[in-house]
């Protein structure tokens, strides 16, 4: 992994890599960074499968409706993707959107398991060779991610093997009007750069090895920022909490807070710390399997009681 990642750190120009069979998928439905993104790496030579959720889904995480047939929408997607009556998941109707993109009444997850298992069945008739999913509108960073359908689409990606990279962008990149902010454009082309790097510092093998996948945060203001590596961490951007009254409304919700405390010492390399300036690379284990030194730590102290 150690190869890879120093790539990362010297991105000052395009770099040319093989073309690459992608499905892009997110958490936001048809948003302008998801087009800037499939622009870009369209302009790079890649073949884009586009599949996303018919509307907002942020906080659902690895959420699943299981064994629940779609139906036809119940109202319009998102900017116009598809309209109240079209079937609940196929290629989008907005003029100007053609084979590539797809949506899906449901969660990120689902919106990416169809772009898996039935767009790059009839596309390409195997798995793609990297998933993507963002840029999201909005960082996922520290404990967020939990509950991020941007980081758990990639965390899907990766249990099936597949090389996956969740991208996040600060919200001064929403745009659901035309579609045409001027940060997701910025966004893409670091995006696709970055892609680049990887297979390049990955000399022919895997862009990523198996059983783990990325976590890339973009700070608001870009001017400057540095490639750099990080972790999840303890240290938080974001305080989830419950709450009797939220807002004005005077009922009970969940509240979303942003931590102002800073951070300690130890967790400077924190990609809640990191992203406030420089871009933050974290390296993240797929699903909830342990790394082998906690296995091994287990095995000790319950020797006698759990067998191997």
């Amino acid at each position: 992994m150690k190869k890879p990642l120093l790539a990362l750190l010297a991105i000052a120009a395009p770099v040319e890599a093989r073309a690459e069979n992608i499905v892009l998928s997110n958490d936001d439905g048809l948003t302008s960074n998801v087009k800037a993104l499939y622009e870009e790496l369209k302009a790079q030579g890649h073949d884009v499968i586009v599949s996303v959720p018919c509307s907002g889904q942020s906080g659902m995480g690895a959420a699943i409706r299981f064994m629940r047939p779609l139906g036809p929408l119940a109202a319009d997607c998102l900017n116009g993707a598809a309209k109240a009556g079209e079937p609940g998941a196929g290629p989008m109707t907005r003029p100007g959107f053609g084979k590539d993109w797809y949506y899906v009444d449901g969660t990120p997850v689902m919106a990416l398991l169809y772009g898996l298992d039935v767009v790059a069945q009839a596309r390409w008739g195997k798995a793609p060779d990297l998933v993507l999913s963002g840029p999201n509108e909005g960082q996922n960073v520290g404990s967020i991610v939990i509950s991020s359908g941007t980081v758990s689409v990639a965390q899907y990606g990766a249990i099936r093997g597949i090389p996956s990279i969740a991208l996040s962008g600060g919200m001064n990149t929403a745009d659901n009007k035309d579609l045409a902010n001027p940060a997701s454009v910025t966004i893409a082309k670091l995006s696709a750069d970055f892609i680049g790097a990887l297979k390049k510092g990955a000399s022919g093998k895997p862009i990523l090895p198996v059983g783990v996948s990325l976590n890339v945060n973009f700070p608001d203001k870009l001017d400057g920022a540095k490639w750099r590596r990080a972790r999840i961490g303890s240290y938080s951007a974001y305080g989830v909490r419950f709450v009797s009254s939220l807002g004005k409304s005077g009922l009970p919700g969940i509240a979303l807070d942003l931590i102002t405390s800073n951070p300690e010492k130890a967790q400077r390399g924190d990609e809640s710390a990191i992203v406030a300036r420089d871009i933050s690379v974290s390296v993240m284990q797929v699903g909830y399997d342990a790394q082998p030194a906690a296995q091994k730590l287990l095995s000790k102290s319950l020797r006698g009681i759990v067998k191997d």
